[in-house]
């Protein structure tokens, strides 16, 4: 990296809750946020946003008439960028620009808008408009006032840490001075469910004859009290589960005295395919991303390493096998947060990456509670943060403490 990056604020709306002190009260129990859903007459494990976070998206859609329209994965977007923006200090400046992408998009709308197709023959006037992927950037630069550059992509489930990668590029290049990066996701529909289950990839989740949504506090699936197994390498059935997320973080150039966390290395890889979701054994592309974001930084110096680990056996053994390749005798802490939030898609990553800047402030280590690890004594002053989708695009940012 040319020059170090200072994150500034960083805000997110998910199961956990809709701000930075709420999300970090949730990480310190060992409760998973999980609940049991109907889609299509089966029952799905799901993780949807929190109430207060619910209570701020349906707000802000019944505020102006222009909204109501919109999809779930614009407006958790446009929420959880008011919140980083308030927080940033940026409140008096319009010239930022904005990075937000998102994996699936406004799969909702989409899937509305093609079933009345399919039953009419006709579709909605703004059935293109509202499910274009452009949405989330725009309507947020639009809401914000923001006139820097407005920029919309999709790169699968590391789109939130591509989003990172983007905003660091042109700061570093000089041509802006504040970034807006992150993503959002709504994936809770009926087909993108389904499109999980055909991959053989989804928690199974048990039977159940009751309402649509039920209490899970009893509920076990196959004998294990957590659905989802992240990070359980001895598992022997995969336990993805899917849960809805925005996250935005406000980046700038250089180290600023008001920075939660320095950007200090950041990488990328991407692995040849041999089939659409492939990942080798040893997540080549992981092992290349981590090494370039650290860099000539001593291996030793990273505490702790803040896993994409979705909780499929391939996925979370591939990146421990190269983290070990990595690291070797320097194991770092590891860790991630799908036991107990599920897979995001494109804001996985950035959930990561606040879990990580959390975890830096308040120098406490969030473990998974159903997994042997590493303890150590030391203060956490460096966190690798990792993210990867379909077809090995890897992403990973190391994130230090501002001291």
């Amino acid at each position: 990296m040319k020059e170090k990056i200072s994150i500034t604020a960083i805000a997110s709306l998910s199961p956990l809750g809709s701000t930075i002190e709420e999300t970090w009260a949730a990480y310190q129990n060992n409760d998973h946020y999980f609940s049991l859903a109907k889609e299509n007459g089966n029952t799905s494990w799901v993780a949807p946003l929190s109430p207060a976070a619910r209570t701020k998206v349906d707000e802000l859609r019944n505020s102006d008439t222009k909204y109501k329209k919109l999809d779930d994965s614009v407006l958790f977007a446009m929420v959880a960028s008011r919140l980083a923006v308030q927080k940033s200090g940026w409140e008096n400046t319009s010239e930022f620009g904005i990075n937000l992408g998102s994996s699936r998009g406004a799969t909702k709308l989409f899937e509305q808008y093609h079933a009345e197709y399919l039953e009419t023959g006709i579709t909605s006037t703004l059935s293109s408009p509202t499910t274009t992927l452009g949405n989330i950037s725009s309507w947020v630069s639009h809401d914000l006032g923001a006139v820097g550059p407005e920029i919309s992509h999709s790169i699968t489930c590391s789109t939130g840490l591509h989003s990172v990668l983007n905003g660091i590029a042109w700061l570093n290049s000089g041509m802006a001075t504040k970034f807006l990066v992150g993503a959002s996701e709504a994936p809770l529909t009926n087909f993108t469910i389904a499109q999980m289950k055909a991959l053989k990839i989804y928690a199974k989740a048990p039977k159940s004859n009751s309402a649509s949504v039920v209490n899970i506090s009893t509920v076990t699936e196959r004998s294990r009290s957590y659905p989802c197994q992240a990070l359980n390498l001895k598992k022997e059935y995969n336990s993805m589960i899917l849960g809805e997320a925005a996250s935005v973080a406000c980046l700038e150039t250089g180290v600023v005295k008001n920075a939660l966390a320095i950007i200090e290395g950041v990488g990328y890889a991407t692995e040849i395919l041999k089939h659409n979701t492939s990942i080798s054994a040893n997540a080549v592309c992981f092992q290349k991303s981590m090494k370039m974001a650290l860099g000539e930084i001593d291996f030793a110096e990273v505490d702790a390493v803040v896993m994409h680990a979705p909780g499929t056996i391939k996925g979370d053994s591939s990146e421990f096998n190269a983290i070990i390749e990595v690291f070797g005798d320097y194991m770092p802490q590891l860790t991630t947060n799908k036991w107990k939030i599920g897979h995001t898609f494109a804001t996985s990553g950035m959930l990561n990456l606040e879990l990580a800047v959390l975890m830096l402030q308040h120098n406490r280590m969030i473990s998974v509670p159903f997994v042997e690890s590493k303890t150590t004594n030391r203060k956490l002053k460096k966190i690798l943060v990792n993210a990867v989708g379909f077809g090995g695009n890897a992403v990973s940012i190391l994130v230090s403490k501002n001291e």
